[in-house]
């Protein structure tokens, strides 16, 4: 099984209105594997954007979670502050909204909106490094220090972890160094490119100025690292040398000129994206021999030979003296997170009696204390449980508190409505409005919840003691070791105006907008639909994210641009070997591209399966009626049309909520809500029909041709 990138669990999310509370999401679950299309289809209403600005954490300030958590690298994120979600959104996970002029500046170019997100992203990234690399690296020296002995091992550690410091800031110059003179390659190549464009467009371009420019700034270019000077970049700088020294001005370029040209941008594409040296070895390397000179050797040679230097002289002994550091801030933090089951234990028999606020409060706050001193900070991955505990908690008891507080009024003011109700139906009188039912917060599940984020703390320190046996900390050291070295690389790393503006270039080719060198600097009003459209998609994919999520991309799209747009979003998922989250109302738009379909009915999962079990074994009436309704070229019969409305879900059915609209509904339908029965390993579905005792149910026939239809062009296009 691929490697499961976002996980939702229990997901129940209520929106407050002057009609009364309205269940939205209710208790969904599903998992998105790596490189993997997950389709969320049904009406509008039914909850998939809802559960989506979840996961993105952009809903309304009406909206309240009831349950639920939603998991994406060891964190929930339901719990974890704005700022902590604010370095995911956007960096790791990604939304393409419906509509795209609702997502641009119609009064900002394009290529501003393309290069301004990666501009702030690139100024807070530099000073989140630097404050973690600082942070850990001082951890560490003070936990090695905790198992020395004497004064001189102390003294040994101090220099162990200011040299480490000191060459990971000489890799950082070292980089910094490299990334100017590559910076400088990629916006020489940038510059040649859009020349060449204006000079095939006949644009007014002043060719001996820009020429005398080229060569200015290639000998910046010339590392051996990066751009080396070889026979055919020599022979290409004649060329254009020879144009640069034409007696007057030149107005044209001749063949020959401008294929040296664009050969000198080729050769700096091609070196552009050649692998660096190892600069955190390198850094190492050059500390102790400054003397050094390594220009001729080739970059494998060079890592190859610095990373053996390293391990022999320093980084082995480092790694063993740090991984016992990491053993004993392990156990130290073990020992505390044992001592913390006696105190949650307590806890939780509070928690499941009368709760005092004022009592409620100090206890949360003295476990919390307990286990903020209980987190092991030399840790890489969070343990999400413990870094949320208090924030949940205190969540968790808020809710109560609000729902004691207020269930009084709202049970008042549901009688004094009733009252009034029933005193007209007792006149004869037939009201054309509905009691709002009592929005009230249900105490024992409030209680419940409360307790759950001590169970879920425990739990998850349950793991921890009994994996303690095989924790191995010479790996942990490592493994710090590497994100160290990635936190002082990103503190050098520096995105100019220029370099943002080769890769928004460069996202606008690749998701198929033509001439981006004109495009850049237009307004989003001079597009058309699925132009736009695509500039969202760049947008999106301009901080390279873990998973996109496309909330209905192609709706305001006519039926030819829907479909260059959803191969566009095959296309680059495959490239980045992206994890999507598709959502429809439409299931023949993800026909072709979902790996797994979730279908959502009145903000319910009542269908969930791979693409072949959703088209060819469907089970729930609800996703009868979807292919019922589905157009293709193939079907001669009416198409039908699924009766009635959706539920009003401030009033929510007692039942199945589709069980007004189905034909095939049974007694137990209007009576309680189904479970979800396992069809087979990866097929679920909600509907009593799949109930040992219920009565055997055919899908229609329209569907049931569809089936065969789609098996036997299966058949013929497998040969």
């Amino acid at each position: 099984m691929s490697e499961i990138k976002l996980a939702v669990r229990d997901l129940s999310i209520n929106f407050k209105t002057d009609g009364g509370m309205v269940q939205a999401v209710r208790d969904i679950s599903f998992d998105l594997y790596k490189g993997e299309t997950l389709a969320i289809v049904g009406e509008s209403g039914s909850g998939k954007s809802v559960t989506n600005r979840a996961i993105i954490g952009i809903l309304a300030n009406n909206a309240v979670v009831e349950s639920g958590e939603i998991i994406y690298d060891g964190q929930d994120l339901l719990k974890i502050p704005e700022e902590e979600f604010h370095k995911i959104r956007g960096d790791k996970i990604a939304m393409i909204f419906q509509d795209p002029m609702s997502s641009l500046n119609p009064i900002m170019k394009v290529g501003k909106q393309l290069t301004e997100a990666m501009l702030l992203k690139g100024k807070s990234t530099k000073r989140n490094a630097r404050n973690n690399f600082n942070g850990k690296l001082k951890l560490l020296n003070e936990c090695m220090d905790a198992v020395s002995d004497t004064e001189e091992k102390k003294k040994h550690n101090a220099d162990q972890c200011k040299t480490f410091d000191s060459f990971c800031i000489s890799s950082t110059k070292l980089e910094s160094a490299y990334n100017e003179i590559h910076r400088k390659a990629v916006e020489l190549q940038l510059d040649i490119d859009n020349s060449l464009f204006l000079i095939s467009k006949k644009q007014n371009l002043d060719i001996k100025k820009f020429v005398k420019l080229v060569l200015k700034r290639i000998p910046e270019t010339l590392h051996p690292d990066i751009v080396v000077m070889d026979d055919r970049l020599k022979r290409d700088i004649d060329v254009i040398n020879a144009v640069a020294n034409r007696v007057g001005s030149v107005k044209q370029l001749s063949v020959e000129e401008e294929g040296a040209l664009s050969d000198i941008s080729v050769i700096l594409d091609a070196s552009t994206k050649r692998p660096k040296p190892n600069y955190f070895t390198l850094g190492y390397y050059m500390m102790c021999n400054p003397e050094a000179n390594v220009d001729d050797m080739s970059i494998e040679e060079l890592t190859s030979m610095t990373r053996q230097f390293l391990d022999e002289h320093f980084m082995n002994t480092f790694i063993e003296e740090g991984a016992r550091a990491i053993q004993y801030n392990h156990d130290q933090k073990l020992a505390a997170k044992k001592d913390l089951f006696q105190l949650t234990e307590q806890a939780l028999e509070y928690f499941r009696g009368d709760i005092e606020k004022k009592r409620a409060y100090e206890i949360v706050e003295e476990v919390g204390k307990k286990v903020k001193e209980a987190i092991d900070h030399l840790r890489v991955v969070k343990n999400s449980a413990e870094h949320v505990f208090t924030s949940s908690a205190l969540d968790a008891l808020q809710k109560y508190f609000v729902g004691e507080r207020k269930n009084p009024k709202e049970m008042h003011r549901h009688a004094k409505e009733q009252a009034k109700y029933d005193a007209l139906v007792a006149k004869g009188k037939s009201p054309d409005w509905k009691v709002v039912p009592a929005a009230l917060v249900d105490l024992d599940l409030a209680k419940k919840n409360i307790r759950a984020v001590f169970h879920a703390l425990r739990a998850s320190y349950r793991k921890e003691i009994e994996d303690s046996a095989t924790f191995d900390s010479r790996k942990n050291m490592v493994e710090l070791i590497d994100y160290l070295k990635e936190q002082a690389s990103a503190v050098v790393y520096r995105i100019t105006p220029k370099m943002a503006k080769a890769k928004a270039m460069k996202l606008l080719k690749e998701v198929g907008i033509p001439e981006p060198a004109i495009r850049y600097n237009q307004y989003p009003f001079e597009f058309s639909g699925g132009m736009r459209q695509r500039i969202v998609i760049a947008i999106a994919l301009a901080a390279n994210p873990d998973i996109l999520i496309c909330d209905e991309p192609t709706t305001a799209l006519d039926v030819t641009i829907q479909s260059q747009i959803l191969e566009l979003i095959n296309r680059i998922k495959a490239e980045r070997h992206l994890s999507v989250i598709f959502i429809t109302h439409d299931l023949g738009v993800v026909a072709n591209m979902a790996d797994r379909i979730a279908v959502m009915y009145a903000g319910k999962i009542v269908e969930y399966g791979t693409a072949d079990d959703v088209f060819y074994d469907p089970r729930h009436p609800y996703t009868w009626a979807l292919l019922s309704s589905m157009p293709d070229l193939d079907t001669k019969e009416k198409l039908e049309a699924i009766p009635g409305t959706p539920p009003n879900m401030i009033f929510p059915p007692k039942g199945d909520a589709f069980a007004p609209r189905n034909k095939y509904a049974l007694q137990i339908d209007f009576e309680e809500q189904p479970p979800m029965f396992q069809i087979s390993d990866t097929h679920y579905a909600a509907t009593w029909l799949l109930h040992p005792d219920a009565p055997k149910v055919a899908p229609p026939k329209i569907v049931t041709d569809r089936i065969a239809r789609m098996s036997q062009k299966e058949v013929k296009s497998n040969g």
